[in-house]
């Protein structure tokens, strides 16, 4: 029943009116790591999530991309990938993840698997955009890249709002890409928002560079194979 009043509350929230919104101030945006089937990540994807929490995301972070100072407000995930890569950074803050799932199921056509995911990322824009807990903070928001740029999912299905490009404006900036690389799994994108503007004022790509015991991990360029 929870579950339930929360969807309908999100659905309703999907059609306030812009006038009402409650907007971050930034939304960090990534990719799980790297995997090896539609449940688990690969050992390079489990290192990821390593990396990620002790040098980028974690709370003791060494070279915290966070601003100085601030604590997510919410780690937003989606599917097993996203959750599991998530999980070393929610526990160094002893965060819960606030989880969008879209699981993969045996039983799913391709249809109801694109449709489940359009509505999770549907749902989780909607709150990015109106929930006042997230008001002026700070939103690390981890996804599949798909959902987050893809100029090949937006052409299948037009007139809909259906990646995050779309869903929180980003195609309004100069610079963001239409496509997230298949095998692009080392970058952040920084969004930020300014008083309760929908529609962000800046955007940057952060390439995540890491050495000593990390330093095997995949650093490759955006858009070139690892």
């Amino acid at each position: 029943m929870k579950t339930t009043c929360r969807l309908i509350a999100l659905a309703l929230l999907s059609l306030a009116p812009l006038a009402a919104q409650a907007v971050p101030a930034e939304i960090i945006l990534l990719r799980h790591g790297e995997k090896i089937n539609p449940f688990q990540l690969s050992r390079i994807g489990e290192e990821r999530a390593q990396a990620l929490a002790q040098v980028y995301l974690g709370k003791h972070a060494s070279h915290s991309i966070l601003p100085k100072g601030a604590q997510p407000a919410a780690l937003m995930t989606v599917t097993l990938h996203t959750i599991e890569t998530m999980t070393p950074t929610a526990l160094s803050w002893g965060l819960p993840e606030t989880a969008y799932t879209a699981v993969p199921e045996y039983f799913q056509s391709e249809a109801q698997k694109k449709a489940q995911e359009t509505q999770r990322t549907q749902e989780a824009a909607a709150a990015l955009l109106h929930d006042p807990q997230y008001d002026g903070k700070v939103v690390v928001v981890m996804w599949e890249h798909a959902r987050i740029a893809s100029a090949k999912l937006e052409r299948q299905f037009p007139g809909q709002q259906v990646t995050f490009r779309q869903l929180l404006h980003l195609g309004k900036l100069p610079g963001v890409p239409k496509t997230w690389p298949k095998h692009t799994f080392d970058y952040f994108w920084i969004v930020k928002y300014q008083g309760n503007n929908p529609v962000p004022v800046s955007f940057r790509m952060v390439k995540q560079s890491y050495t000593g015991k990390f330093a095997n991990l995949p650093q490759n360029d955006w858009g070139q194979p690892e």
